[in-house]
């Protein structure tokens, strides 16, 4: 009897991760919206509550066990390994990240990590964040990396107009040839315009919009591609470590 019930308890834990391991993550592989509520939702959350860590935690745990400190590249090689093989996260990976090499090579003739380590004096790459806890751990990555001094995580308050506590005024810090906008989908088109209103885009700025398709944002797309101030084109990869369609725009501002 006892040898009965233990059978059928392993051979129900070993169906349940075959589930969670295997037989979900392929039967949502080429469904954007799917995969997101699994890996995004559920499973993001079912870990969270087992190891009482967030998803972030778990990637800073893996940076530091698997990174070299003061290497770039052993950081983004880290991250994406963990999001690949280990736990699915939204980020940017080595499809996308191709994309957006080649766009950084059209303003700067450098990669996006040369890009970091080759920004003179003064001059930084700048991320938002308005999860302080968040915003702490992508610091400890990007010191890790050894790029903190041209690299900084900005704690953005919520409820700050803009959606974030950035000084618009600061033209000097805020100005340059790219944005790279891949937050809330629905505050793609009040920052855009927020940009434009300060002044912090100019004539050959571009714009790079990721998840336009998969969660999407036509209202985004509607606007750049329909604007007089803009020239875009649109990118075909997948979702990340999927085989979803997504989708990333290049708009090019032309000017006022």
């Amino acid at each position: 009897m006892w040898l009965s019930l233990l059978s059928g308890l392993i051979g129900g834990a070993a169906f349940l991760f075959a589930l969670y391991r295997w037989v979900i993550p392929t039967a949502v592989q080429y469904h954007g919206g799917l995969a997101l509520l699994w890996q995004d939702v559920i499973v993001e959350h079912a870990l969270d509550t087992l190891t009482r860590t967030s998803r972030p935690q778990r990637l800073l745990k893996e940076v530091h066990r698997k990174a070299t400190v003061g290497d770039p590249q052993s950081v983004i090689t880290a991250i994406d390994h963990f999001c690949k093989h280990r736990e699915w996260a939204m980020n940017v990976g080595d499809e996308k990240g191709s994309i957006l090499d080649s766009v950084v090579n059209e303003v700067s003739t450098v990669t996006v990590l040369e890009l970091a380590r080759l920004l003179p004096p003064g001059v930084s790459v700048i991320t938002l964040e308005f999860n302080p806890d968040y915003s702490a751990i992508a610091r400890q990555v990007i010191r890790w990396s050894g790029l903190e001094e041209k690299m900084r995580s900005q704690y953005c308050c919520p409820g700050a107009a803009s959606g974030g506590s950035l000084d618009p005024s600061d033209e000097g810090a805020f100005r340059g040839p790219g944005v790279f906008l891949d937050h809330w989908k629905g505050r793609y088109i009040p920052d855009t315009k927020l940009l434009e209103e300060c002044g912090l885009i100019q004539k050959g700025t571009v714009m790079l919009a990721d998840n336009v398709i998969c969660p999407g944002t036509p209202d985004y797309l509607e606007y750049v591609r329909n604007s007089s101030r803009y020239n875009s084109h649109y990118y075909r990869p997948h979702l990340e470590y999927t085989k979803a369609e997504d989708g990333l725009e290049k708009s090019v501002f032309l000017g006022y």
